[in-house]
């Protein structure tokens, strides 16, 4: 594990910015030591001459205020670490989290797929709120080993040769306890790291399955599985306290010897008259001061560890070569006006089946269903014309020039993805939405009731076919709101009985009156019956079009 990735600094201006004003903190404190060490120096050695003498000379009150203006220097320079530090991890944070979810929305759904969402969400969430500890304690002191440790040994040496010459050999003992240590801990982390995303993944699939799995009586068995999860990630966190404790030992153990050398050799010395009270105060003040910052260090990067762990996972996705799933640039933002979908010899390519190709052309106020048995690839003609899938051949999307695939589309999917809050407020996605167009939406849609009923996350409080239903609504209600000219829906009633069913497809017949062109992917007769335009998908990737099928 690197003390510092160079990719961290690359990717964030406040991570530059933070390390140099690190380093200038470090200085001040490191100023502000060694002249506390004066200031003591001078203080015992002038009142120890003022006892002897019977009288306090000049220089004393200079050395006591030198040496309260060193303690307060000295201070005002570790709060400013502190403060920059806390303003610093929460900036990085933030631009991580950006950078990261911008990358994602880059490359789309099929990128995230093969990913464990679980894990990406556990990584971006407390995952880089470790970070805290990396910039709030390991970099600032990272910056003042740097530059401390020179000029303490610098300043000892001056003082006392001998002592500078047993501490400058006896400095590299902690770094060798440190990378050892450190390797020893690395796999330790990552196994922590793995366990926290494992956790993390145990927890969503058990909520997301939770109504199938009371379904079927299963669901207290979760609780125990969860448990061993957890018991295995609480195990692997004490060993990994257990390690720090160590860890901490051992630098403490290898400093303290180090300042003991010292000070028996000031002490011998002074016996025999070779080396000044006031050298050998200087020396033993700022001694344990020259170990401080580099045993500190050791100890800090145990405790930044998590942040360290997920910051790398984070670059590594940012690092990530794989090519985007869509072009840079949005194609349709950059083309004409066009009143029609146009469709030209789409091909989706999928590890287990190609679809297509696929020529289609739909003028303003055209139904399109796409049919076909589950599995057969509807919903990634779906994803290819919403532009977040790969494909071949061209899709020309309806709307004005300059905008857009986004703006000029609708989507619905065929899991509802709904957020805690009130009906209305999923409906409208807006904690203020339209009251009269969210209820029309609600209707059109078959779902009667009261818009401000409180649902929770994922749609908790609804039966599926409630869900679903909302879902559609939402689309309804952007189609009207914003004027899409196209709206694609990935089996809106699937969940549905014939009479919800029926709600639903007189709205997609609405939806074309009003001159959108919609795409619909389903196999549900009733559905497929209202279609102006067929396109039966098989199992096997073949693409049949039929027009006018509708009565």
């Amino acid at each position: 594990m690197k003390p510092l990735d160079p990719r961290l600094l690359r990717l964030s201006r406040t991570a530059r910015g933070f390390i140099v004003a690190a380093a200038g903190t470090g200085v001040l404190r490191t100023v502000a030591t060694i002249a506390i060490a004066w200031g003591i120096a001078a203080a015992v050695t002038l009142g120890i001459d003022a006892v002897q003498d019977g009288r306090v000379p000049s220089a004393f009150g200079q050395a006591l205020a030198l040496l309260g203006g060193a303690f307060v220097l000295r201070a005002v320079a570790a709060w400013a670490t502190d403060d920059l530090a806390a303003r610093a991890a929460a900036k990085v944070k933030s631009e991580m989290r950006t950078t990261v979810l911008a990358r994602a929305a880059e490359r789309g759904p099929s990128w995230l797929a093969g990913r464990s969402s679980a894990g990406f969400a556990t990584t971006l969430g407390p995952g880089l709120d470790a970070l805290d500890a990396y910039f709030g304690r390991y970099l600032p002191q990272l910056a003042l080993t740097a530059i401390a440790t020179p000029l303490l040994l610098v300043a000892i040496g001056l003082g006392d040769l001998t002592s500078g010459l047993i501490i400058l050999f006896a400095l590299p003992v902690i770094p060798v306890f440190m990378i050892l240590i450190g390797l020893a801990t690395q796999s330790l982390q990552r196994k922590q790291s793995d366990a926290l995303a494992k956790l993390g993944g145990a927890f969503l699939e058990a909520v997301e399955g939770l109504a199938t799995l009371k379904v079927f009586g299963r669901a207290r068995r979760q609780v125990g599985r969860i448990g061993a999860v957890t018991d295995e990630y609480r195990r692997g966190t004490l060993g990994v306290l257990r390690l720090s404790f160590v860890s901490g030992f051992a630098l403490e153990l290898a400093a303290s010897l180090s300042v003991a050398l010292v000070a028996v050799s000031i002490g011998i010395r002074l016996v025999d008259g070779s080396l000044g009270l006031g050298a050998a105060m200087f020396v033993l003040v700022l001694a344990p001061e020259a170990f401080a910052p580099i045993r500190q260090v050791g100890a800090d990067f145990h405790a930044a560890q998590d942040g360290v762990e997920a910051s790398a996972a984070v670059l590594d996705v940012l690092d990530d070569t794989e090519p985007a799933p869509h072009h840079d640039t949005d194609p349709a933002a950059t083309a004409p006006a066009a009143t029609a979908l146009a469709v030209h010899g789409l091909t989706v390519r999928r590890p287990d089946v190609v679809i297509g190709p696929l020529d289609l052309h739909a003028d303003p106020g055209t139904v399109v269903v796409l049919a076909g048995p589950s599995g057969s690839g509807k919903s990634s003609v779906i994803a290819a014309l919403r532009g977040v899938l790969p494909h071949d051949g061209t899709v020309v999307v309806p709307g004005a020039a300059g905008t857009t695939t986004a703006e000029r589309t609708t989507w619905a999917d065929q899991r509802p993805r709904l957020v805690r809050g009130t009906v209305a407020e999923n409906v409208a996605l807006s904690a203020i939405p339209d009251a009269v167009d969210v209820q029309t939406a609600l209707r059109d849609a078959g779902l009667g009731g009261d818009p401000g009923l409180p649902i929770g996350a994922g749609g908790s409080g609804l039966s599926g076919g409630q869900a679903q239903r909302v879902a559609v609504a939402r689309a309804l209600y952007r189609a009207r709101r914003v004027g899409t000219p196209l709206v694609l829906l990935d089996e809106p009633t699937s969940a549905l009985d014939a009479e919800a069913e029926a709600h639903v497809v007189a709205a997609i017949r609405g939806l074309a009156a009003d001159g959108a062109v919609v795409v619909v992917a389903s196999h549900r007769p009733a559905v497929v019956a209202a279609a102006d335009v067929r396109v039966d998908i098989g199992t096997g990737g073949s693409v049949t079009v039929r027009t006018g099928v509708r009565a």
